[in-house]
């Protein structure tokens, strides 16, 4: 976790106001898992009804691009070092735990959402969209970005078909119930 990265700091309030318990990991030092580097999350998270996340976020802003030339896609790349990261974490931490990747989009002020839209999140004068896509779901479908930055996306469909609130998967009765 990375305090001076603005979307890891609102989501570390955001979980602190939905009063969940976590772990944010200090990514200062390179970890190693059985001997073997091994990129560190970014936070673990017990929510409710015994949800265990095994987390990475992944900041973008929304809509992307320039002013002049606005990217409308929902941004969802990550590095193929992530999803195998988080991969071997979810095997090493064992049943019952979940790996996502978490994108805490930061909206532009032309955005408008409907009323209550879930996880909204308001923080030091900007609005953040959480949601998760869980990674054995992404490794199903991801694609190639760049070959040159090892970065992978989901196609647009398959990011729809996937994404969910972040609350869906720390709060999970709450989901079933409605």
């Amino acid at each position: 976790m990375d305090r001076s990265n603005h979307y890891e700091a609102a989501f570390e309030a955001y979980l602190r106001d939905a009063r969940l318990p976590y772990v944010a990991v200090d990514e200062a030092k390179r970890t190693r898992l059985d001997d073997e580097p091994i990129k560190s999350l970014d936070f673990i998270v017990h929510g409710l009804q015994e949800s265990k996340l095994l987390i990475d976020i992944k900041g973008r802003k929304y809509p992307g691009g320039s002013d002049e030339k606005p990217n409308w896609n929902w941004q969802n790349w990550s590095t193929a070092e992530d999803i195998s990261g988080l991969e071997r974490w979810q095997e090493r931490f064992g049943p019952g735990y979940q790996s996502l990747l978490v994108f805490a989009y930061c909206l532009k002020s032309t955005i408008d959402l409907p009323p209550g839209t879930s996880d909204l999140w308001h923080w030091r004068g900007r609005r953040y969209l959480m949601r998760a896509f869980p990674v054995d779901l992404y490794r199903q479908s991801m694609r190639a970005r760049s070959s040159k930055w090892g970065t992978v996306f989901l196609p647009g469909r398959a990011f729809r078909a996937g994404v969910r609130p972040f609350r869906d998967f720390s709060h999970p009765e709450v989901r079933q119930a409605g």
